[in-house]
């Protein structure tokens, strides 16, 4: 079976001219993420569980592993000297490296080192979410935010890791998504879902309804198209809710459906981050054959203002993204006065 790294390596003798900095990279992203797997997997022995004690940005209380996460891709990220800056859920501020080998990097990293941590002492499955840009300053000085504030079209890769019943990795450098398990006797991921589609339709539908009161009425309506009985169109489809992005779009990923996180009235532009949760798994998502809206326009063209910037998702399937954005469309007007 092919690892990660040779198949890294065949693709990079495919681009004339390449230097292998993006492939070492990914390197220091996989170190990080084998670490992180290795606390997962004894979170119920290790002291990794629990609060710690500080809150977020968004005014979250930080678990133990959001910030053993944080550190480790961190450290990885800056010791390995192609990454020039990191925004990251965990942090306010953008993370400049000022070391000058990290200064001459070529990229910057947005990312959320753990994805439904509210899951991690009911061993339900988290993830990590990554995105990558080329920096726009010139290099040779400190990155600024605006090397991250690009839109999402712009970007060169993106990933997230799964940690499930086994880790998987799947990345797309905007040339189709592949996915990869890791095999912890060996220490290595190994190509295990080469050329990821995923399907024009599902059956599935991945929303918190207990929030149903507060949906704007675009969502009601296209929660109860997905919940009449229409043999045809093989309704009415079924609930899957993890309450990890990356679980619930990677099981939409291997057998369609749809994931909506959308404004409400308590959070008009939902809770989901555009730099480093959405834009990401927009692009993985689209590369995969799916689509990925706020609900009205393709995630991959809004225009980021801010690194914790907020935006509804509605990402899948094409054909039931599709439809659930004619029901918003419909509504629209309902929607901007909601707003």
């Amino acid at each position: 079976m092919k690892t990660l790294v040779e198949f890294i390596n065949d693709k990079q003798v495919e681009y004339p001219g390449a230097t292998g900095e993006f492939t070492r990279l990914l390197n220091d992203i996989t170190i990080a993420a084998k670490i992180v797997n290795r606390e997962i997997r004894i979170a119920g022995l290790a002291d990794i569980n629990g609060l710690h004690g500080t809150t977020n940005i968004q005014g979250e209380e930080q678990k133990k592993l959001d910030v053993f996460a944080n550190t480790h891709f961190i450290e990885a990220l800056k010791h390995g000297g192609q990454c020039a800056a990191i925004a990251s859920e965990e942090n306010e501020d953008l993370i400049i490296f000022g070391n000058p080998y990290s200064q001459k990097g070529k990229y910057v990293v947005a990312m959320d080192p753990v994805d439904g941590s509210s899951n991690i002492e009911v061993n339900i499955p988290i993830g990590t979410i990554f995105s990558v840009f080329k920096r726009i300053t010139k290099e040779g000085r400190p990155a600024t935010v605006d090397d991250l504030l690009q839109p999402g079209r712009e970007m060169v890769a993106a990933g997230y890791v799964l940690y499930g019943s086994s880790t998987t990795m799947v990345y797309t450098t905007g040339n189709g998504v592949n996915g990869f398990t890791y095999d912890p006797s060996v220490g290595l991921f190994f190509l295990s879902h080469p050329d990821m589609k995923l399907p024009d339709e599902g059956n599935t539908y991945s929303i918190n309804e207990a929030n149903y009161n507060y949906f704007p009425e675009g969502v009601k309506r296209f929660l109860n198209y997905c919940q009449e009985d229409d043999k045809p169109t093989h309704r009415p489809y079924s609930t899957r809710y993890v309450g990890s992005l990356v679980a619930d779009v990677h099981r939409n990923m291997m057998r369609g459906g749809i994931f909506i996180y959308p404004g409400n009235q308590k959070n008009p532009m939902g809770k989901l981050r555009l730099l480093y949760e959405c834009a990401p798994m927009a692009f993985i998502i689209e590369q995969a054959g799916g689509k990925a809206s706020d609900g009205f326009k393709p995630i991959l063209d809004i225009e980021p203002y801010d690194i914790h910037q907020r935006t509804p998702l509605f990402i899948g399937s094409r054909h039931m993204v599709e439809k659930a954005e004619e029901f918003m469309k419909e509504y629209s007007r309902e929607l901007a006065d909601f707003r």
